[in-house]
């Protein structure tokens, strides 16, 4: 049997699994006012959890790219999809503070992998020219995962109330391993379902076929950081991380607190918002890939990163200028700007790393860049409490500084977008 387009197949799954990975995580900031009651927790306790997760989230990024360089994205992906489904379960018997800090510990650990592998993955399966849509597919899971989880959440809290919706949306998770394993059954170039015609197009902007950079020995972490390339990336992701995370972690508290949303109001309105996120993963994914039909991989992706940059910063503008307690519909507005452009940009960002490195390295770079990514956003998560107590304002001000920093990153540390020249040993 053969299968046109296999490789469709592979990232929209992977891009189910990101839509489950975001309502597992979700579920948290929506059901938190009830939630928090329940176990006598409260804003501060929030944040400890908030820091508990990004912590392992930064520890489990590391790990699993390494760990997908080694056992692959097949069985790379299921390790951290079982072991975040299964987290989510532990979360229904949650009693305190402790047994919810080991909880959100293994939420984190488990579902930072999927970021790693996606990056690993779309450069095993996509020529270099579709990568960007096919990050935008997956990362538009993020953003389809936060839209869907608010409508969800509320509902299955409605009928079932917060420790049922736990166990649920873990099992999800599990049953997706089922699909995962029939249809990718191994890398595209011994893929029995694959055709010649797309295992030749997957092949045709390799400077290496997929055959040979299996047979590569993968970079050392040293190695790797020893080309200013790569702290390209890791600088952008250190910056421009936070930015989506203070609107993921932080958007259902202040909501409440700011505007008085209840779990149903937040359940309602905040979606608008990542729909957002979600048009601008795919459009900047296409985007980029329009301008590679006339110009190089290196102008497509700065473009396109500037782009992204720019409209994050205007849209940050426009929150501390326009906003008041009075117009929370144009904050949830204003945010779904800020996130199109986000997504617009981090798509190119993440795929940077497959642009400059082969196979058995990209796991590596990409699971250190998210690790600094989750480090920014643990900075961000101890400020954010204080700050809170007497304005959020101050919080949109340094992350709008942030957006210019990161596209800046990419153009002063990334002279020119394309593989690494690899010295010999």
């Amino acid at each position: 049997m053969k299968v046109k387009g296999l490789r469709w197949w592979i990232i929209t799954l992977i891009c189910l699994a990101t839509v489950i990975n975001y309502i597992d995580r979700t579920a948290f900031g929506v059901m938190w006012p009830e939630m928090g009651k329940d176990l006598g927790m409260d804003e501060s306790d929030y944040g400890i959890m908030l820091s508990i997760f990004m912590g392992t989230y930064a520890i489990g990024k590391f790990l699993s790219g390494k760990l997908y360089d080694i056992i692959g994205t097949r069985m790379g992906f299921v390790v951290s999809i079982v072991v975040w489904s299964i987290a989510s379960v532990f979360h229904a018997f949650a009693r305190g503070l402790i047994s919810l800090t080991l909880f959100r510990a293994l939420l984190g650990l488990g579902e930072a992998g999927n970021w790693p592998g996606a990056v690993k993955s779309n450069g095993e399966w996509f020529p270099v020219k579709q990568r960007a849509i096919a990050q935008g597919i997956f990362n538009a899971g993020a953003s389809l995962g936060s839209v869907i989880a608010p409508l969800l959440i509320a509902f299955l809290y409605g009928h079932f109330g917060w420790r049922m919706t736990f166990i649920i949306i873990g099992l999800v998770g599990l049953v997706w391993v089922i699909p995962w394993l029939f249809i990718n059954k191994s890398k595209p170039g011994k893929h029995p379902w694959i055709t010649e015609e797309e295992l030749k197009f997957i092949n045709s902007d390799r400077i290496v076929d997929l055959d040979k950079e299996d047979s590569e020995k993968g970079l050392s972490v040293g190695q790797i950081l020893s080309y200013k390339e790569s702290w390209g990336v890791l600088a952008a992701r250190f910056f421009i991380e936070p930015i989506w995370w203070l609107f993921v972690g932080w958007m259902p508290l202040y909501l409440n607190s700011e505007f008085g949303f209840s779990v149903e109001d937040i359940g309602s309105t905040i979606w608008i918002s990542y729909l957002g996120g979600m048009a601008g993963s795919i459009t900047g994914g296409w985007y980029s890939g329009k301008l590679m039909e006339t110009r190089s991989v290196d102008a497509a992706r700065k473009i396109t990163i500037s782009i992204g940059g720019a409209l994050i910063f205007l849209g940050l503008i426009g929150i501390i200028f326009l906003v008041n307690e009075n117009n929370p519909m144009t904050f949830i507005y204003i945010v779904g700007i800020v996130l199109f452009g986000f997504q617009f940009a981090i798509g190119n960002i993440q795929t940077i790393s497959s642009d400059l490195f082969r196979g058995p390295s990209v796991g590596t770079l990409a699971g250190l860049a998210g690790t600094v990514a989750a480090v920014s956003v643990i900075i961000m998560n101890s400020l954010i409490p204080m700050i809170a107590q007497v304005s959020y304002t101050p919080a949109f001000i340094v992350i709008a500084v942030l957006a210019p920093m990161a596209v800046l990153s990419i153009y002063i540390l990334i002279k020119k977008i394309r593989p690494v020249e690899v010295e010999s040993e």
